[in-house]
């Protein structure tokens, strides 16, 4: 019992510093990629609500099922990570060309903008 009493309750929150800390490269890859990746099977200690349409939940499903098809096995939060690392690299890539901003901005082959 002792023991148990004496553990602090406290959670260990990241410094400013950790929260502020450059997270872009200190050096170029070398094979000259731009290319962010996803963090893929690790544990992931930061967390966000995302809000999805129910046609957008069951794309994100429709997905996931398509990828079990290819042998492809993965859980939704993998893929929406994915996705968004593709997203972020085609964004430092091309700019206010990408996909991404294309769509936000609502410009040129944007698919319709945020629905």
């Amino acid at each position: 019992m002792a023991a148990a009493r004496s553990r602090s309750r406290r959670v260990s929150l990241p410094g400013v510093a950790e929260l502020l800390r450059s997270t872009a490269p200190q050096t170029p890859r070398p094979d000259g990629s731009d290319e962010r990746r996803a963090s893929g099977r690790e544990k992931h200690t930061q967390k966000i609500t995302v809000y999805l349409s129910a046609e957008e939940l069951l794309d994100l499903e429709r997905a996931r099922l398509a990828l079990l098809r290819y042998g492809a096995a993965s859980d939704r939060g993998r893929i929406v990570r994915e996705a968004i690392a593709v997203l972020l690299a085609d964004l430092d890539a091309r700019g206010k060309d990408s996909m991404l901003a294309r769509r936000i901005t609502g410009g040129p082959a944007a698919g319709g903008g945020i629905r």
